[in-house]
């Protein structure tokens, strides 16, 4: 094969392998919205909204591109989706292209290229892409519509402008590269900072290409500085650049009295000017190296301006503006990521800084940043911001600081081996230990695996042995890790997640990992700094705590990405080493074949089906039974990702449910999210609130504390009283302690009474008129006896003066008391969020023994049935039983809550007499989750007695033969645990056993199928006798209970 064939072939094979993904991706898209921030991504895409911090514009911008080729709104989010999966693909091409300049360069330093040396190079670049196309994490980011696939794309097309540059460096053009390379860093920064982590490698090509003397010493000075030059382009430059435009801005309109963004358009005139004229000198001068630098500085900077769509579009005032970032201050804030605080990873404070809060005796407070807001034609510092921070001493601070979160105390001692009681501050080594074991082990080591030998399931690992592992598909591997793999049950074996590639990838890609270290040293150095950046570098600087709300693989696919560069490698090398065994050619199509067979085709073979999420419409379903589950006009809270995102896209995107006002009870902590709730969004109205933004700005009213007041003590305040004593700026209602500057909002009751208006409850329809005897009077709520937060207080605000005209729902995503404003015993469950309605329903008894106890979100607040079943008749279930989607974690997560509610739905209609509809709603809950297909077998467990309760016996001995076929497959697999392994299992095996017992109890009182009875208790005898060597007779254990 000529130089000119290989070419031809090298731009053909790239494409094909482009096909081949887009293809792919194109194939298992979601068609519509998915869990997590993908959702809001969608909706700020086709609307050029404000999402969270730091951003992504340029994303945002070509994803309302993407949105334009359809007109029906429900097909947008799949636009989006697919936009994703053309950069994915594009990811694909120019991966191959870089496999085959980086393994062309390989063949020489191995000798002379011929022809079977240029098939197999092609075949690298082929197996390593593919490889690459077929991954755990990166298909996954390929189908939807979040930024990991954009920022993936960039990241190759950088690496590979960086190898075009390198080869091109000495010719008199060469440097145009570098000019693109800059623009597309600039490009980087509207999607996502991890493609900047590709700089270091760039600058290692350029040092290996020109510098002579390459040994030890001068790599690791290169090396420091191509950390410099990525601190650089992310510390500084862009930093700097905006608190130069922050900056002018304030000079010009505060100094000089200009109008408002006068100062950022000057900044912009002189940025423009600077370079300009540096430019014209450097030419006239013939300063080349500092021209090209002043001319790559501003292609960095013109590729940074997708930025402008935020404060433009800020300035809009759009529905979803979150931080509105409408300024060059506040887009700096924006950018820096202020709202989610200063964390050092060098040098900061551990969790065990809560047990004694030692401040700094020198220095006890630190300054905070001051807030400026626009008043009077000037910008004014709104905030009290120095000497406000506490600043606390040293001993309980360290290097390197791993353990910080005081709310993840119990799993940091569990893995880092610290006593349970201890308060000290952890020592370097147990700091050292749990960075290596948790972060660099189980969080990226796992990971890595996940995509190269195999993985145990999709459900989310917390450092057992039966979720979330690797594994590598032989037995006797795997057994030495995770125990008996022996019998698995059915819930195992046909989980979609669960992919055995028999180590197959990491061998191939070993093999040409160490054959890349044996004949090109440099290019190897090259690609582990890539691969480091973007996997070690990247949980050492998000320092991840057990445990994160999901699994993070998506954000370390880069390193997954050089990995299969060496993949690649692994087809030449073992080209390399058969070559001499027969015809060259034959030997290199051979190898590239196998390899093709050996890897990428089982890696594809194996993920299809977990990562095909066609057809697939679950996460919406969820949202909509969310917004259907309200009535007209409503007020929602709600709390995290999964109950916000879905239902912006809902009702930005698709238009469904606009008269619903959603208030997401984590941004209400902040002024800017408070301002947009008072204004009017589509047809829903503002929020009824007194509190004006002055008195609720940054740095005000982040906390009102408790101090409890000799005139009230033992009396009930009134809601609107409570909110005119916060609203109040006597100073009879602030603490004050003027030798520490301290003025803090003070409650002096916690203990509040809403008045019930019944005209407007019955108007409203928050009671339907068949129940309105049962309204009460009035509400006593008793709130927090410390203190309450800014969010606390405007929900508050929101209930004082509503005055029961609009209905008030919540979307039940968290059981602390506070998240529903302490109304938990007036709740009343309408589909999958609870009303607020004044009628009272307990959420508090005593149990048998005397002790307080406390219904579960399960159980809690009362159902108007007829109201409910029309909310899940609204719902549009599509295939979600077909059996041919994939129910992902997340779904079958949501589907608790879905099954949960149908269950007390079926109820509520047994109560009432109406067994016809029970059945119904009973029969639907298992028609669309069928129990072997949703897990969570533990809820399922009600089934048998409400069939036999509403006299169907058939029905109930199928749910008892599912459930029990269910655990008992699992016992058996429990069973074939060593002794030696009992106690890993042990939970395990107490929790199915109890779980049987239950469904036999249910059979016994409610079967008259005497032989059946018979039956499953005979089949539960032999499943305890396989536990006979956990229970001796001579000792006590905790099975006990089996024989009563």
């Amino acid at each position: 094969m000529t130089i000119a064939n290989f070419k031809k072939w090298n731009l053909i094979l790239g494409w094909l392998t482009f096909v081949i993904a887009l293809i792919t991706y194109s194939l298992t898209i979601e068609p519509t919205v998915s869990a997590w921030d993908v959702g809001e991504y969608i909706a700020t895409s086709v609307k050029l909204e404000v999402g969270h911090p730091p951003g992504a514009p340029l994303f945002q911008m070509l994803g309302a591109f993407f949105a334009m080729f359809t007109s029906e709104s429900s097909e947008i989010a799949k636009m989006v989706n697919f936009m994703s999966a053309l950069a994915s693909a594009f990811t694909i091409l120019f991966m191959f292209w870089t496999i085959s300049n980086l393994a062309e360069k390989l063949a020489l330093k191995t000798g002379k290229i011929a022809e079977g040396s240029y098939i197999a190079i092609l075949g690298s670049s082929i197996v390593g892409s593919l490889a690459y196309t077929f991954s755990d994490s990166f298909w996954f980011s390929a189908v939807e519509g979040e930024v990991y696939a954009m920022s993936s794309f960039l990241m190759a097309i950088l690496f590979w402008l960086g190898l075009k540059w390198e080869s091109e460096l000495h010719t008199p053009r060469g440097n145009k590269w570098l000019i693109l390379i800059s623009f597309v860093v600039g490009l980087s920064f509207g999607v996502h900072i991890l493609s900047l982590l590709v700089i270091p490698a760039i600058f290692m090509l350029y040092f290996f290409k020109t510098y002579k003397s390459i040994n030890l010493k001068t790599t690791a000075i290169a090396t420091v500085l191509a950390i410099f030059v990525l601190a650089f382009v992310f510390k500084f430059l862009f930093p700097f650049t905006l608190k130069f435009f922050s900056a002018s801005e304030l000079f010009f309109i505060n100094t000089i009295g200009l109008p408002f963004n006068s100062g950022s358009i000057i900044a912009a005139v002189i940025l423009i000017a600077l370079f300009f004229f540096g430019l014209k000198y450097t030419r006239k001068q013939n300063k080349i190296h500092t021209n090209t630098l002043i001319l790559s500085v501003l292609f960095i900077m013109i590729g940074f301006s997708s930025w402008m769509m935020l404060p433009i579009r800020a300035n809009a005032n759009t529905t979803i503006n979150e931080n509105n970032p409408s300024s060059a201050r506040e887009l700096l804030a924006y950018y820096e990521r202020e709202q989610y605080g200063d964390a050092n990873v060098f040098y900061d404070t551990y969790y065990s800084n809560t047990f004694e809060r030692t401040q700094d005796a020198k220095q006890p407070y630190k300054d905070d940043k001051p807030k400026y807001e626009k008043k009077n034609s000037e910008y004014v510092i709104v905030n009290k911001y120095k000497n406000v921070i506490p600043n606390y001493s040293n001993k309980h601070k360290g290097f390197i600081p791993r353990m910080v979160n005081p709310a993840a105390e119990k799993m940091y001692k569990a893995i880092a081996g610290i006593p349970e009681n201890s308060k000290r501050r952890p020592t370097f080594g147990e700091n050292l230990k749990f960075m290596f074991s948790y972060q660099f082990g189980y969080m990226y080591g796992r990971y890595f695996m996940w995509n190269f030998a195999g993985r145990q399931n999709d459900v989310q690992g917390r450092l057992d042995i039966f979720n979330g592992n690797w594994i590598s598909g032989i037995d006797a591997i795997d057994e030495i890790r995770l125990g008996s793999q022996q019998q698995l049950p059915t819930q195992a074996i046909e989980n979609k997640g669960r992919n055995k590639y028999y180590f197959l990838p990491l061998i191939l890609g070993l093999i040409g990992l160490f054959f890349q270290i044996k004949w090109d040293k440099n290019n190897f150095f090259t690609l582990f700094l890539f691969f480091a950046f973007t996997g070690f570098a990247i949980i050492f600087y998000t320092n991840p705590k057990p445990f994160e709300p999901r699994e993070r693989d998506y954000a370390i696919v880069g390193s997954f990405y050089i990995f299969a560069i060496w993949i690649g490698f692994g087809v030449l090398a073992l080209y390399e080493y058969l070559k001499n065994f027969a015809n060259k050619k034959t030997i290199a199509i051979a190898v590239s074949i196998v390899s093709l067979l050996a890897v990428p085709t089982l890696m594809a073979s194996e993920n299809w089906d977990d990562h095909d999420r066609s057809n697939r419409y679950t996460t919406r379903l969820n949202a909509q039974a969310y917004l259907e589950s309200c009535d007209e006009n409503a007020i929602m809270f709600t709390i995290g990702d999964n109950d916000t995102f879905p239902l912006w896209y809902m009702q930005e995107v698709e238009g469904i449910r606009t008269d619903l006002k959603l208030v997401n009870t984590s941004l209400f902590a902040t002024d800017w999210y408070i301002d947009q709730m008072k204004r009017a969004t589509y047809d829903a109205p503002p929020i009824p609130s007194q509190l004006k933004h002055d008195q609720y700005r940054y740095g005000s009213l982040d906390i009102a504390y408790h101090i409890e007041h000799p005139r009230f003590k033992d009396s009930v305040i009134a809601i609107k009283d409570f909110m005119r004593w916060i609203s109040s700026e006597s100073d009879a209602t602030y603490y004050i302690d003027e030798e520490e500057n301290i003025k803090e909002k003070f409650y002096p009751t916690n203990r509040i009474r809403i008045p019930v208006n019944k005209e407007n409850v019955l108007k409203s329809g928050i009671v339907a008129q068949k129940d309105a005897d049962k309204i009460v009077d009035y509400i006593d709520i008793t709130i927090d006896d410390r203190g309450i937060t800014k969010n606390r207080i405007l929900m508050l605000d929101i209930l004082a003066n509503n005055d029961w005209k609009q209905p008030i729902y919540f979307t039940g995503g968290a059981n602390a008391d506070e998240e529903y404003i302490w109304l938990k015993d007036y709740l009343q469950l309408d589909g999958l969020a609870f009303k607020l309605v004044p009628i009272k329903t307990p959420a508090k008894y005593m149990d048998s023994n005397g002790r307080a106890r406390e219904v579960s979100l399960f159980d809690i607040g009362r159902i108007d049935a007829e109201k409910m079943y029309a909310n899940i008749n609204k719902l549009d279930w599509r295939n979600i039983n077909s059996g041919k989607i994939y129910l992902d974690e997340q779904t079958k997560r949501n589907a608790i809550s879905m099954r949960n509610s149908l269950m007390r739905l079926s109820d509520a209609f047994a109560k009432e007499g109406d067994i016809l509809k029970a059945i119904e709603v009973l029969d639907l809950s298992l028609e669309k989750l069928p129990i072997e297909k949703f897990d969570h077998y533990s809820l399922s467990l009600g089934y048998p007695e409400m069939y036999y309760n509403l006299g169907e016996n058939e029905k109930a001995k199928q749910t008892v033969e599912t459930l029990t076929r269910l655990i008992t497959e699992k016992l058996t697999w429990l069973s074939t645990f060593s002794k030696n392994n009992s106690d890993l299992v042990f939970d395990e095996i107490d929790t199915s056993l109890y779980m049987f017992k239950n469904l036999i109890d249910q059979v016994e009182q409610g079967s008259t199928d005497k032989d059946f009875v018979s039956k499953i208790q005979t089949d539960f005898m032999d499943t305890v006798k396989l536990f006979e060597y956990l229970m001796p007779d001579e000792e006590t254990t905790d099975l006990d209970f089996l024989e009563e």
